[in-house]
């Protein structure tokens, strides 16, 4: 094995110890509608918000993206691993049975929105730079829906995991 190539699966696996939250991101418009499961996702700035989205380059779901120019972040709660295990590509549910799953809805933007999420960040697609075997989207919120309960889903040593909010652990 190359120096290279050990050095990228240690990095990987590094990774692994990383909690993440489990989102999917979505879109829709002229380009197509598709989703997918990613952990990639974090805050850059709140003025304006601001998300950073990451996407492998392979990813077939990148030329939807960048034709659209607008995605929604749905941060999801720890009932809905089977959705993120469908939007994984982990199921064999083909896009389309993956949007009549559950109850999605359209949002202000016409992004899909997961009903019951954590959380729902509609935005536009500011930039695309390509770092290595991704495309990072900086993605400009605009709209802004929050749950009213629930526990985390987090991905952690290439597993999922519920987490458990303090208040409801005590009840």
């Amino acid at each position: 094995m190359s120096q290279e190539n050990e050095q990228r699966l240690r990095f990987r696996d590094a990774m692994a110890s990383l909690s993440a939250a489990v989102n999917i991101v979505t879109t829709d418009g002229p380009a197509g509608r598709c989703g997918i499961t990613a952990t990639a996702v974090c805050s850059v700035t709140d003025t304006p918000p601001t998300l950073l989205v990451c996407i492998n380059r392979n990813s077939a779901m990148n030329p939807v993206f960048e034709g659209n120019r607008r995605l929604c972040v749905n941060v999801l709660n720890h009932e809905q691993e089977l959705m993120a295990r469908h939007f994984a590509g982990m199921t064999g549910v083909s896009m389309e049975e993956r949007f009549r799953l559950e109850e999605w809805q359209r949002g202000a933007l016409g992004q899909p929105v997961l009903r019951n999420t954590l959380a729902s960040l509609e935005g536009e697609i500011e930039q695309i730079q390509i770092i290595g075997t991704h495309q990072v989207y900086l993605v400009q919120i605009k709209q802004i829906a929050l749950g009213e309960a629930g526990n985390g889903l987090i991905y952690f040593k290439r597993n999922f995991h519920p987490v458990i909010h303090q208040m409801a652990a005590l009840a």
